[in-house]
């Protein structure tokens, strides 16, 4: 009892430090407001905030505050605004400050004020690496499917001969199931695994094939969230958020095919992709691609990005071609093939040259089989993308949730739209 009575004192305190703060700042009340109002903040008070609390920090503690004082103005913002709050962190106050690896909006605020470098050295600090902490597309983990048969090397490489010749579809997929743990030591050894459509090449004639080892991984229940949840839980909240991004053409456009039907058929919107695929790249633009670093300065824009996710093809493409005048990447796209953006016919995942068909004619169907392809085929996700992916593997798959380095713009995103 004494330690609760302590701690409802501690919140009460440091809830009652940041909203004196505000309540004394220019534009502070009006932060208060906005929340009240909506129960978030949009980008622009949030970063208000942030500006007038690291102000405030740095002015009482200096340039360089104690890991508690920032941890324990973290805490006040999602304490006196708990719809701020991150539910999937472990404190729910990451994206503002986390002490374990000193990242978040606090941080690199204070960080800007300690070296006078304005926004080009938060851009830096805001350049989120491609690499995982202990989850990922990129790491060796434990299937949820356990063969009741385990094949030696020799009669793995029997079934394999036997499937890269059979026309039986059937017998394909239970060869496929068969081979999974032989596959999976491929794909997870460098030496490897750029070869793994050439020794399975059944992959890009047979579909479906993606989604059955991504079941062999993870169960039914985790393969089906995407298509379960996304037009349900996730796409209008993403639809509001990005109106109150800044009105640029592209947003606009994109806007406009998100919230028509799908048979929309009037003039001038053919030029745009359909109403979920328009959707998922509104999370792009919501969810942006960070600074690229030192070595790739600049930052790359959502409408630039978006072209390392879909590229879109006339029906008639030679699709040898065009996998012919491409430079080979380890990160797979989609090439969406039909007589306009609006009407695509088929979607194939384009990954070092080859082309794998979808098993699904949608958009949705086919962004989920090219998400899934990433730990099929072990590959990182693209760098402009990262953010992007690392949002729908957390929070709608739910993959290695706090096991993967996220950038505070995701943590902030989840908590407006899960709350």
């Amino acid at each position: 009892m004494p330690y609760l009575c302590f701690f409802i004192l501690f919140l009460f305190i440091i809830i009652k430090l940041v909203e004196s703060v505000l309540v004394h700042k220019p534009g502070g009340k009006h932060i208060i407001n906005e929340y009240n109002r909506f129960k978030t903040l949009g980008d622009e008070t949030r970063r208000k905030i942030v500006n007038i609390l690291a102000a405030d920090i740095t002015e009482k503690n200096g340039t360089s505050p104690p890991r508690q004082v920032k941890e324990k103005y973290a805490r006040g913002i999602v304490s006196l605004f708990p719809y701020l709050s991150d539910p999937m962190s472990k404190n729910g106050y990451e994206h503002y400050y986390d002490g374990e690896s000193g990242t978040g909006y606090l941080a690199w605020r204070i960080k800007t004020i300690q070296r006078g470098l304005g926004k080009e050295r938060r851009a830096s600090f805001e350049g989120l690496s491609a690499e995982v902490m202990s989850g990922g597309p990129t790491v060796r983990r434990e299937s949820e499917f356990t063969p009741e048969t385990v094949l030696s090397e020799d009669e793995c490489k029997e079934a394999i001969a036997f499937m890269n010749h059979s026309a039986d579809e059937d017998a394909v997929k239970k060869m496929m199931k068969l081979t999974f743990d032989y596959r999976r030591n491929m794909v997870l050894d460098h030496m490897q695994s750029s070869d793994i459509l050439t020794v399975f090449p059944r992959f890009k004639d047979v579909k479906g094939l993606i989604e059955q080892d991504f079941v062999l991984m993870f169960g039914e229940g985790v393969s089906g969230k995407l298509l379960e949840k996304w037009t349900t839980a996730f796409k209008k909240k993403v639809i509001q958020q990005c109106k109150k991004l800044p009105t640029t053409s592209d947003v606009g456009e994109l806007l406009l095919a998100a919230e028509s039907p799908s048979d929309d058929s009037e003039e001038g919107v053919n030029f745009v992709w359909d109403t979920d695929l328009s959707s998922i790249l509104l999370l792009l633009h919501l969810i942006p691609p960070s600074a690229q670093g030192r070595k790739r300065p600049g930052k790359v824009s959502a409408s630039q990005a978006e072209k390392h996710l879909v590229v879109f093809k006339k029906s008639g493409t030679n699709i040898e071609e065009h996998l012919r005048n491409i430079t080979a990447s380890a990160q797979p796209y989609l090439l969406a093939v039909g007589p306009q953006k609006k009407s695509v016919h088929q979607y194939f995942i384009i990954l070092d040259q080859h082309a794998i068909p979808c098993k699904s004619t949608s958009s949705l169907g086919a962004f989920d089989e090219l998400f899934k392809a990433h730990f099929v085929f072990g590959t990182s996700y693209n760098t402009m993308l990262h953010n992007m992916y690392t949002f729908i593997q957390t929070t709608v798959y739910n993959i290695d949730v706090g096991k993967v380095k996220e950038s505070p713009r995701v943590a902030e995103v989840r908590a407006r739209l899960l709350s």
